[in-house]
């Protein structure tokens, strides 16, 4: 018996000094062998797309590349034994805050239970790896910080010893860092890396086990961007890419970082001067290995349009060629009079509807009137569409933008016009004209230029403040003048919510239009309301959520009606009426809530 107790003792002292890790190790894995590193994307290997020139092909533009970045491995803990240790003990185990010094020369100052390593604490390795973060019984779990030797640190979540969750790491020996998910020690899910220390060189988007894989944004030294689909760290699938130094853009397939499939190729010209349309040479059709091949289409700037086969990037076999006299831009105002606007010559406003409303000897001046209210302010007004024209969109090779009815809506709301007892989808059914597709009167693609824009604030003015001046004219140019004082100079650019607010969410949240506009016409029910053109109403959105499983402890179905309360026309929550019309930019704006709780940046 004496016998049988002294070993027990023996055991008891032995579990004490020395603990054991609960996952299966190698002994001598901790330090930072190269051998035995991961190393990050050879920048080399992801060189920029040349472009395509119709006659010459220029010199490759590209950036030099980086050389291999070592990606540190977390070392392991190995089977330790305690050479000596300072602290407090409970019936013969390790317990409270206390310091450890163990076979081999690693150290770990923090907390011990049980005779374990187990909540904060500080793992240092003999060839100087430290460890500080949380401990559960001998593993490194929930957040920590890994600091390497030469300097590289990786500070975030951590499961079982490895890189597990959301995390930032930068490399010691490179300009190189990244801020993002990963999974078992690999990027994997969404997260940017940067490969300079200014940030001009960047890639953020969709990772798996440290290769880009699916969406994502390149952007280069250079200037040049990438964005779209990837496959095995090269463009592969559908995606834009933009030569800022060659003034030049393709939208279109790509196979294995090679212009493949059918797209577009722009090269962009200089722009004839006072005009706001971009002048262009223009290729549609296929490509093959990165030139025009098969059957394509060719838009001169001039008008021309060459339609047939090429080899090679080169015009052959039987083809159709077209020759146009170069268009100008209209110069009258569209209300039914022969008189020259005084807007200017690139401006026109259509109103003849809005015209027809008024009795035919008022019509004229009615029109002219509205003309020099709107001339009083176009200097602003062209600033408040190139404010907005140009959100989401990072850059124009011939800085140019086209107002998109997504953007429109951005501003609509900013100005409150859906505060006057309108709302988003009643806006869009009073501008969209007879001409206008049902399923298409609610499309966030459709482009507004300039003279559109200008010919929507008449239209809308007048249906919002008409009843404030139905009692002596011009009426146009008085509701013209109550919209620009009222709601446009005070609040114009000057942007709400949270679809344009951050830049680099903006650049992910562009990205779903497509996909969301799918969904929002596959989900839509006829309107109660003339012309009956399908759209959605707040109940049926609170259920199509419900159906993605998208409703969570983050986001209820009554934090949702809040949101979507607070950025519609209702400002009391409990007034809020669920047969209202959900116009597509608020499905939009709502939807890629759930994306951002899960971006985090």
């Amino acid at each position: 018996m004496a016998k049988d107790k002294k070993k027990e003792g023996k055991k008891t002292e032995r579990s004490a000094r020395s603990p054991i890790p609960t996952q299966n190790t190698t002994a001598g894995s901790s330090s930072t062998k190269l051998t035995d590193l991961q190393t990050l994307v050879n920048e080399g290997e992801e060189t920029q797309a040349n472009p395509v020139i119709p006659h010459k092909e220029p010199e490759e533009v590209e950036e030099p590349p980086v050389p291999n970045v070592p990606q540190y491995k977390e070392p392991v803990l190995t089977e330790v034994i305690v050479k000596s240790y300072e602290g407090e003990k409970v019936n013969g185990l390790y317990e409270g805050e206390a310091f450890a010094y163990f076979e081999g020369g690693n150290t770990y100052k923090g907390m011990f239970s049980d005779g374990l390593m187990h909540g904060h604490g500080t793992y240092t390795w003999a060839d100087g790896v430290k460890y500080e973060g949380t401990f559960v019984k001998n593993v490194q779990m929930f957040n920590g910080c890994y600091t390497w030797n030469d300097g590289s640190v990786y500070e975030g979540s951590v499961k079982n010893g490895v890189r597990h969750g959301f995390g930032f790491f930068r490399s010691g020996t490179r300009p190189v860092s990244y801020i993002g998910y990963w999974c078992e020690g690999k990027r994997h899910g969404k997260g940017t890396i940067y490969y300079d220390q200014q940030r001009t060189s960047w890639y953020s988007g969709d990772w798996v086990n440290n290769v880009k894989e699916g969406w994502g944004m390149r952007c280069y030294k250079s200037g040049n961007i990438y964005e779209g689909q990837w496959e095995k760290n090269v463009r592969h699938g559908k995606g834009r890419m933009r030569w800022l130094t060659a003034n030049q853009e393709y939208m279109g397939q790509w196979m294995y970082g090679v212009q493949h499939g059918y797209g577009t190729h722009i090269w962009f010209l200089k722009r004839m001067p006072a005009s706001q349309y971009a002048l262009r040479n223009e290729y549609i059709g296929d490509f093959v290995k990165g030139e025009r091949h098969g059957r394509g289409k060719f838009i001169y700037a001039s008008g021309a349009v060459y339609d047939g086969e090429w080899v090679c990037n080169k015009k052959h076999g039987k083809f159709v060629l077209i020759y146009f006299i170069c268009m100008v831009e209209n110069i009258t105002v569209m209300n039914g009079s022969d008189n020259t606007s005084v807007l200017g010559s690139n401006i026109e406003l259509d109103i003849s509807s809005l015209l027809d409303l008024f009795p035919a000897e008022e019509r004229h001046e009615e029109a002219k009137q509205v003309e020099f209210a709107v001339l009083r302010h176009v200097t602003e007004l062209r600033r408040i569409y190139t404010f907005y024209s140009s959100l989401g969109c990072d850059h124009s090779l011939d800085n140019t933008f086209l107002m998109t009815k997504l953007q429109f809506w951005r501003f609509l709301k900013d100005c409150q016009f859906h505060q006057s007892n309108i709302t988003l989808a009643e806006m869009d059914r009073i501008l969209s004209g007879d001409k206008t597709p049902l399923e298409e009167i609610h499309c966030p693609h459709e482009t507004l230029l300039f003279r559109t824009f200008l010919s929507y604030l008449v239209w809308l003015a007048f249906r919002i403040y008409y009843e404030e001046h139905k009692e002596k004219g011009p009426y146009l140019q008085k509701c013209f003048l109550e919209t620009m004082s009222r709601n446009v100079i005070p609040a114009a650019c000057r942007i709400q919510g949270i679809l344009f607010s951050e830049e680099r969410y903006t650049v992910f949240a562009m990205s779903y239009v497509d996909k969301c506009w799918e969904i929002y016409r596959d989900f839509c029910r006829p309107s109660t309301r003339p012309p009956f053109e399908p759209t959605m109403n707040m109940r049926h959105f609170l259920w199509m959520l419900n159906d993605f499983k998208l409703l969570s402890k983050e986001l209820t179905a009554s934090r949702l009606v809040e949101i979507l309360v607070k950025d519609g026309p209702l400002r009391d929550s409990s007034s809020a009426n669920l047969e209202q019309e959900v116009c597509m930019e608020r499905t939009y704006h709502s939807s890629l809530l759930q994306e951002q709780f899960k971006l985090l940046f």
